[in-house]
C-alpha cells in the first residue's frame, strides 16, 4: 500500500508559494492557475481506489479462485486455478474517516 503520493511535478499541493512554478512562456498561466486552485487544497483524503473486484456472478473479493480437478498416475486431486479475467473493479469507494494526505508537510508525533 505504499508508494501513493502524488506523482504531479511543479507544485506543491499544500503549500502557498510558487517554487515549483517553472517561470516558462505560455504554461505560467496554467501554473498560475494551478498554484491558486491549490490554496483551497484540504490535506484530508476522502476517497481511495478500491482493490476488490467483481466476478461474473456478482461476487466481491480480492482474489478469485477456480477448483480444478487433476488426474496424476490414476489419482485424482483437486487444484486452485486463479481466475484473473472477466474481473471488474469496484472503483472509487468513500472512506469512513478522512484520512491525511501522503504529501501532507507535517509530522505527527507524540511527544
Amino acid at each position: 500500500m505504499g508508494g501513493s503520493g502524488s506523482k504531479s511535478k511543479g507544485v506543491w499541493p499544500f503549500s502557498g508559494s510558487g517554487a515549483g512554478v517553472d517561470g516558462g512562456g505560455e504554461g505560467n498561466e496554467q501554473s498560475l492557475a494551478r498554484l491558486r486552485g491549490s490554496k483551497n487544497a484540504t490535506p484530508f483524503v476522502f476517497t481511495r481506489r478500491s482493490s476488490l473486484y467483481y466476478d461474473e456472478d456478482g461476487d466481491l473479493a480480492h482474489e478469485f479462485y477456480e477448483e480444478t480437478v487433476v488426474t496424476k498416475n490414476g489419482r485424482k486431486k483437486a487444484k486452485l486455478k486463479r481466475i484473473q479475467r472477466n474481473l471488474i473493479p469496484q472503483g472509487i469507494v468513500k472512506l469512513d474517516h478522512p484520512r491525511i494526505h501522503v504529501d501532507f508537510p507535517v509530522i505527527i508525533c507524540e511527544i
